[in-house]
């Protein structure tokens, strides 16, 4: 779905002497930052802590929604202000604001000086020996820099640039990771994740605060977190940036493994789920770079994944285990790449595994804890993040979304298996991109475009910022289709302009993504290098993403029309007196028992839900013997059926058959073929009406 550009505004009743800087602007380009906005407005603040960056835009950020209803802007799904106050304080370094202005908040980690030499996670993460010059303000010769992962690219002034260009929505994922923190030379904190986690929320809490102050007053600011779809709606349409509260952690509410033994409880989800809730929370990871007690990860790659490999043995006493995928949906490929100071951390005669190239997904997918903690969360209305779950992972908490028709599921950066995008689509989720390279970002853009087409969504992207990834780098000054300064933002109404701070200017050309203030300029090169067509999408991307967020938040658990039916099957298995296979048990609502038929392929079961009621899902929830080929069937008097849905492809697990709505007394499941040597065995069936 595209929309059409909006209109631009009318300048209204602008002076003169406004109207020919306006136009000055245009033609001469940036204006010196005291002339900058010679009409200052609402978004405007009333004064700002000194020294201070410079924004570089002009005009009335737009407000409202179109002539449809439908809000407007960009939408970042996956950004970390605050990881500066994870992994122990001292792994990114610099903060997103200080009332003492960009001096104090843009300042290196102490390790850094003299010269960069002790900037261990730097040279790691960039490569060379770290050396750069650790000064800010006024100079920033080094950074922040789109390759250099350990500065801080989130300063508020940044982030309002980015506002200012379209972006309207922000969810900022509160980050840390424990064993990082705990290896990890430099701290000056506790490493306990959910401890982390607590404070980047205050801290969140505490950046509108401080944007309010700017602004006279509680609520005036354009930072505004948002915990309910309605709520970001309400925000946006005054002009402002509405911010989601997001978790990735890999070890949420303490559920770690250790030696594949939980650490967790279903106590402890719910006391985890609600406390998040609490705190404003309303999208979250299961896991992340670490298998946990919740799900198993899709892995890193090359030295890096080796690295993190290490972290997995040090975290839960197990090194990432491989498979054969079952389907085309893989997990990266580990490699055998050397990470040799990483290595240095295992144990005495403890070496990280060779694994086989063709074996490329995790042994490791949602466990009993982490499908009660997607119910938990359905049960909160909270959205899923699938990625950073393996493939078999994903595919069974898709397997559990589907059963009950839930929307709220979301991949955020480029993480989860491309093949899956139909699969979330289908189930009303949203998707981003990450922040990658124009020419690369605008052809997968192109790829999926009649995927949105086909289910009307918008698109998004996820910068990741302050997440240790890489941004993208510059296409060079030279290019025969540079970024063009000053330019027009997507909506028309605003000019912006190179970016500067202190003494130092960026330009997309020469310095790439270098920081959160660059979004519109690299949105600006998508328009130029891959067309208006990515831009508009994107443009569409925060009503789309709202939509997921509403649909979650107004699910209804359907009622199960099977729950305690009469039940029949073709055969019931019997070996032991004490316990019973009996069809009944299919259709008791405990998942500690099941049906189970006799070893030979033609059966199956039937339940009579004691009245014609109209049916169109049907969930099977498969013991270890299930069916490779079934058929779902229908009828009214239980003689004359009619297949509403088949497989010969079945896997096991929970399957959904969704169908056209039919009247029906009797749904029968109808076994042609056997996925194993034993019969088939159903813990519970459900069958519902919407």
């Amino acid at each position: 779905m595209t929309m059409a550009r909006p209109p631009r505004r009318r300048f209204g009743s602008l002076t003169v002497v406004s109207l020919l800087l306006a136009v000055l602007s245009l033609v001469l380009g940036p204006l010196p930052s005291s002339a900058a906005e010679p009409d200052a407005g609402w978004w405007n603040p009333t004064a700002r802590p000194a020294p201070d960056a410079q924004i570089n835009v002009t005009g009335e950020p737009f407000k409202g929604t179109d002539a449809q209803g439908r809000v407007r802007g960009f939408v970042d799904a996956h950004d970390h202000i605050m990881s500066n106050e994870g992994f122990g304080g001292r792994l990114i370094c610099g903060k997103p604001f200080s009332e003492q202005g960009v001096a104090d908040a843009l300042k290196d980690c102490p390790e850094h000086y003299p010269d960069g030499s002790l900037a261990v996670f730097d040279f790691v993460t960039k490569g060379g020996d770290g050396r750069h010059d650790p000064d800010g303000w006024p100079t920033f010769k080094d950074w922040p820099a789109h390759d250099s992962l350990t500065h801080q690219q989130n300063y508020y002034a940044n982030i309002e640039r980015a506002w200012r260009g379209g972006q309207r929505v922000l969810v900022n994922d509160l980050v840390t990771n424990g064993v990082i923190c705990s290896v990890y030379f430099f701290k000056d904190r506790s490493c306990d994740e959910m401890t982390a986690i607590r404070l980047e929320a205050k801290k969140s809490y505490d950046m509108q605060a401080f944007i309010d102050k700017m602004y006279g007053g509680p609520g005036k600011g354009w930072f505004r977190i948002v915990t309910s779809s309605a709520q970001a709606r309400e925000v946006i349409e005054q002009g402002k940036l509405a911010v989601v509260l997001g978790v990735e952690t890999s070890e949420p509410f303490g559920c770690k493994q250790i030696l594949d033994i939980a650490q967790c409880s279903k106590a402890d989800i719910d006391r985890g789920l609600d406390e998040l809730h609490d705190l404003g929370v309303s999208s979250m990871f299961l896991c992340h770079k670490f298998d946990n007690a919740l799900c198993g990860v899709r892995y890193d790659s090359g030295a890096l994944g080796t690295a993190i490999n290490v972290g997995q043995f040090l975290s839960t006493g197990t090194f990432w285990k491989t498979e054969t995928c079952r389907g085309p949906q893989h997990d990266n490929p580990i490699g055998n790449a050397v990470a040799a100071e990483a290595q240095k951390l295992l144990p005495s005669g403890v070496a990280v595994p060779a694994y086989a190239s063709d074996a490329q997904c995790n042994t490791r997918g949602l466990t009993g804890l982490g499908e009660y903690a997607v119910r938990g969360m359905m049960k909160r209305h909270m959205m899923l993040e699938l990625d950073h779950m393996s493939v078999k992972a994903a595919d069974q908490a898709f397997d559990v979304l589907e059963s009950a028709s839930y929307p709220g599921v979301i991949s955020s950066h480029s993480w989860m298996d491309l093949g899956w995008t139909e699969r979330l689509y289908k189930l009303g989720g949203f998707a981003a991109q990450y922040m990658s390279g124009s020419a690369a970002f605008s052809a997968e853009a192109a790829r999926t475009e009649a995927l949105r087409e086909k289910y009307q969504v918008g698109y998004g992207y996820g910068t990741d910022m302050n997440g240790v990834g890489g941004w993208p780098a510059p296409r060079g000054g030279d290019v025969s289709n540079p970024v063009r300064y000053p330019f027009r933002s997507t909506d028309g109404s605003s000019v912006i302009e190179k970016q500067t701070t202190g003494e130092r200017t960026w330009d997309f050309n020469t310095d790439g993504a270098a920081h959160y203030g660059m979004v519109p300029d690299w949105i600006e090169d998508i328009r130029i290098v891959g067309g208006q067509g990515v831009v508009d999408d994107l443009f569409t991307g925060a009503e789309s993403y709202l939509r997921t967020w509403g649909n979650a938040e107004k699910h209804k658990s359907g009622v199960n029309l099977a729950s305690g039916a009469a039940a029949s099957a073709s055969t019931s298995e019997w070996w032991n007196p004490a316990v019973s296979f009996a069809p009944g048990r299919a259709v008791d609502g405990d998942e500690g028992t099941r049906w189970a038929s006799e070893w030979t392929n033609d059966q199956w079961l039937r339940i009579d839900l004691g009245s014609a009621k109209l049916v169109e899902r049907v969930t099977l929830d498969w013991e270890a013997a299930y069916a490779k080929s079934y058929r779902v069937e229908l009828s009214l008097d239980g003689k004359n059926w009619q297949t509403a849905w088949s497989t010969a492809t079945g896997d096991g697990g929970l399957d959904t058959a969704r169908f056209t709505p039919a009247q029906a007394r009797y749904v029968r499941m109808h076994g042609l073929e056997r996925g194993t040597k034993w019969g088939y065995s159903l813990q519970e069936v459900g069958v519902y009406s919407g």
